[in-house]
C-alpha cells in the first residue's frame, strides 16, 4: 500500500458508532448438553428445528478454518453471496454521497445493489480481451470511492483476470477491493484467500452454489481481515444462516473428495465441449473459460437462443451486456446433457 490503510476511514460514521444487536445465543456461547434453554422465546417441543441456530455458524468456521487455512475471525457467513456483497454496500457506502467501481462486463448484482443503496457506480468497461484498464480504474476513484469489484474467474467471460493486474489494484486502490471468486474452483489461479494477511483492504467473495453443488441452500461466503469481518458482523441479520443450511453445508465441507472429484469431471466435460462448439458452423467464437461455463459468439443470439428454448434447452443470452454481442452463455452440464446441448446445435446448423 503507498500509505498505510485505516479501516475506520471507510466505515460509515453511524455504523462505526452502531452497537450491534446481541441475540439470546449469542450471549450464552456455551455448547453444553443438558442445559434447559428458557432465554429465546423458542417452542419448547422438540422437532430438530424448533431452536435457534448457532448465529456465529461455530461448527461449519470451523470446518472452513481448516479447509481454506484461514482464521475464524476471518470468515462471515451469508444468506448467498448477494447478502455479503449488501452488506459490503450497507457497512462502507453513505447514501447518496459514496460511489463504486465495477467492470463490465460483469455479474450483474454489483450494479443492482449499487442502485438498491443508493449508490453511485462509476462503470470502467474491460478491454477487448476482457481484462482490467488499470490506469482508468485508478483514475476513476476519488475521495469517496469506498469498494471496487472484481469477479474472478469473471462472469459472464469465463477468464480469470491477470495476478498482476489484480495486485497493483490491491496496492493502488484506497477503498476495499472485493474479489468475488463463485468460480475459483473451476480455474488454475491461486485463491487470493491466501494472500488476506498482506492486504488489509481485500475482501473474498466465495460461494457454495457453484463447486459446492448446494445453489439450493443459499451459503455466501466472506473472507477478510478479522476487522472487517468485525464491521460487517456488526450489521448482519441475527440469525441470518439458518439450522438446514448450516447442517448440509458443514456435510459437503467434510466431503471435498467428493466435491473435487465432480469439479474435475466438470473441467473435463468443458475440455471436451470447447472443440465440439468450435465445429458449429454459426458459432463464431468460443472464448477461454477458467469457470464451469463457456460463453460463445454466434451469428444471432436470440434467434439461436429461442431455438435452443424450442428443442428445451435452456442457456443465456448475454448479447445486452457491454462487449457481448451476440453472445450465449453454456454452463457445463452432465455428460449426457452436454451431449443433448452439442446434438441440438448442430440439427438448428442444418
Amino acid at each position: 500500500m503507498k500509505e498505510e490503510f485505516n479501516l475506520q476511514n471507510l466505515v460509515r460514521s453511524n455504523v462505526r458508532k452502531l452497537q450491534g444487536y446481541a441475540s439470546a445465543r449469542d450471549e450464552f456461547k456455551a455448547n453444553k448438553t443438558g442445559m434447559t434453554f428458557l432465554d429465546a422465546n423458542e417452542n419448547p417441543f422438540e422437532n430438530g428445528l424448533n431452536r435457534y441456530p448457532d448465529p456465529q455458524q461455530r461448527e461449519l468456521k470451523s470446518a472452513l478454518v481448516k479447509l481454506k487455512n484461514v482464521k475464524p475471525t476471518q470468515i462471515l457467513l451469508g444468506n448467498g453471496s448477494d447478502e455479503v456483497l449488501d452488506l459490503l454496500f450497507r457497512a462502507f457506502c453513505e447514501p447518496k454521497e459514496d460511489n463504486v467501481i465495477t467492470l463490465p462486463p460483469s455479474y450483474g448484482m454489483y450494479r443492482v445493489l449499487a442502485e438498491i443503496n443508493t449508490i453511485e457506480n462509476r462503470e470502467v468497461f474491460l478491454d477487448e480481451d476482457f481484462e482490467p484498464h488499470l490506469r482508468a480504474i485508478l483514475e476513476q476513484q476519488d475521495n469517496n470511492t469506498k469498494l471496487l469489484f472484481i469477479c474472478s474467474p469473471n462472469n459472464p467471460t469465463g477468464n480469470s483476470f491477470d495476478a498482476r493486474s489484480i495486485k497493483n489494484l490491491l496496492e493502488n486502490f484506497k477503498g476495499l477491493v472485493v474479489i468475488d471468486e463463485a468460480y475459483i474452483d473451476f480455474s488454475t489461479y491461486e485463491s487470493w484467500v491466501n494472500f488476506l494477511d498482506i492486504y488489509p483492504n481485500l475482501v473474498v467473495v466465495q460461494t457454495m452454489s457453484k463447486a459446492y453443488g448446494m445453489a439450493g441452500i443459499r451459503l455466501g461466503i466472506a473472507y477478510a481481515s478479522a476487522e472487517i469481518i468485525t464491521v460487517l458482523n456488526k450489521i448482519k441479520p441475527p440469525y441470518n444462516i439458518n439450522e438446514v443450511t448450516q447442517q448440509h453445508a458443514l456435510k459437503r465441507v467434510l466431503d471435498i473428495d467428493n466435491v473435487m472429484d465432480e469439479v474435475e469431471t466438470m473441467l473435463k466435460q468443458r475440455e471436451q465441449l470447447i472443440p465440439e462448439l468450435s465445429s458449429i458452423g454459426y458459432i463464431e467464437k468460443v472464448y477461454p473459460s477458467d469457470a464451469n461455463f463457456v460463453l460463445v459468439k454466434v451469428d444471432n443470439a436470440l434467434q439461436r437462443y429461442q431455438e435452443l428454448i424450442q428443442k428445451g434447452i435452456v442457456v443465456r443470452n448475454r448479447t445486452q451486456e457491454p462487449l457481448c454481442e451476440n453472445t450465449l452463455r453454456f454452463s457445463i452440464g452432465t455428460p449426457e446433457e452436454n451431449q443433448k446441448l452439442v446434438q441440438v446445435l448442430k440439427e438448428i446448423d442444418l
